[in-house]
């Protein structure tokens, strides 16, 4: 796996140079020793900085952390603090890369956040490390315990309310968030639940303040992200880059039709208009950049994507129970060239029915991918009801675990 690209020309902020994971005493010599000083005034420097989760949501982090730390405060329970490494998805490698290469920094985030928020106790979840993350941990001394906490591999472990029940000794699946978990999560109390590259940002800013941070990406979006970027008969790789930066100096869009931004709950987007885009936190969901080139069929990729994440589906409401198998088998007929008569409609339709319905934003989430579908491959789909596929390259090329 390549870690950066020689047209991104920034230095890397949370990789480690070289490509080789950094133990504690490397970790020091490299960023300095973290100091926590005032919360109050770290508050003051997330806020200043303008960070956001970089979780999918894009939620700004100093909000995320005053709220928990406010229903503390009414409350009175002492908060609980869980960094986010599941990467369910299945096409993003960006968490488990810089857990990898950075844990200390992860760590040292983990611990910021725990201090801002007052809290007693916080947990590291993740499917794949565990082991190494352990012995990451007892290289250090922190002030607050963390326990790692090893999730089972499904697509929604991450999943915040799936994540407190988790960690609180239940099934990883999520749960109507009444009341939501940054009030009710970890045993009852108040939880905050943060993406680990989120976290390692947060280490960052606490060393070198919100205006080094502001100094890459734009004003209105200020910093840099970890990107996972598949180029078809390559490894894919995963890229450092600030935001606003084109994307077509990412990746290659040349000889592609379209291009899956965000993942699995992401858009496909033509690649025409791709081509004039760029990284922006508002699309970027899991920070997955995925190109399809012109001789596959995205019906059929789609199709794949969607019979997953409907077995993906924690079976806990109706959309998921029923709509997402109804959508995925239907869009299964539109993958299979042949009359279809009135499938494309119900794929629309039931759309609609299951979107802002569910316990949980899987339905919306896979909702997207399909109406961003039956945009972008319009032609392709008019293509299969008239009985022929354009495709001339039928090898899958999206990567669903075990082709389940």
């Amino acid at each position: 796996m390549t870690l950066t690209f020689t047209d991104v020309h920034m230095s890397p902020r949370l990789l480690a140079p070289g490509g080789t994971p950094a133990d504690f005493r490397t970790h020091e010599q490299r960023y300095g020793p973290l100091t926590y000083g005032d919360p109050a005034a770290l508050l003051r420097s997330v806020a200043e900085s303008g960070l956001t989760g970089r979780g999918g949501a894009a939620f700004p982090m100093y909000r995320k952390l005053l709220s928990v730390a406010e229903s503390a405060r009414r409350t009175g329970r002492t908060p609980v603090v869980v960094a986010n490494g599941a990467e369910g998805e299945p096409a993003s490698s960006k968490d488990k890369t810089l857990l990898r290469l950075a844990p200390h920094l992860v760590l040292d985030g983990l611990q910021l956040a725990a201090v801002a928020v007052g809290a007693g106790e916080a947990h590291l979840a993740v499917e794949d490390g565990a082991s190494y993350l352990e012995s990451a941990l007892a290289q250090r001394h922190d002030p607050v315990p963390v326990r790692v906490v090893r999730l089972p591999k499904r697509f929604l472990s991450g999943e915040s309310s799936a994540l407190v029940q988790y960690v609180s000794g239940g099934a990883a699946l999520p749960t109507y968030q009444h009341p939501p978990v940054r009030e009710r999560g970890v045993h009852r109390a108040p939880t905050l639940v943060q993406n680990v590259e989120t976290l390692a940002h947060l280490a960052l800013i606490a060393r070198y303040g919100p205006d080094w941070f502001r100094s890459a990406g734009t004003p209105a979006q200020p910093g840099s992200a970890l990107c996972t970027v598949h180029v078809p008969g390559r490894e894919p790789r995963v890229v450092e880059a600030p935001f606003g930066m084109p994307l077509h100096r990412l990746l290659p869009l040349d000889g592609m039709s379209a291009l899956l931004l965000g993942g699995y709950h992401g858009t496909w987007i033509p690649a025409v208009e791709a081509a004039q885009l760029t990284l922006d936190s508002s699309n970027l969901g899991a920070g997955v950049l995925a190109p399809l080139p012109a001789d596959r069929c995205g019906v059929v990729e789609t199709a794949r994507v969607l019979r997953y994440l409907a077995l993906q589906s924690a079976g806990r409401c109706g959309p998921c129970l029923n709509g997402l198998p109804r959508i995925a088998a239907a869009f299964a007929t539109l993958s299979t060239p042949g009359p279809q008569g009135g499938t494309r409609a119900d794929v629309t339709r039931w759309s609609g029915l299951v979107e802002g319905r569910g316990a949980c934003h899987h339905p919306d989430g896979t909702v997207r991918l399909v109406r961003s579908a039956l945009t972008t491959f319009a032609a392709e789909l008019d293509a299969h009801a008239s009985g022929f596929c354009t495709a001339t390259d039928r090898t899958p090329l999206l990567p669903i675990p075990q082709e389940a």
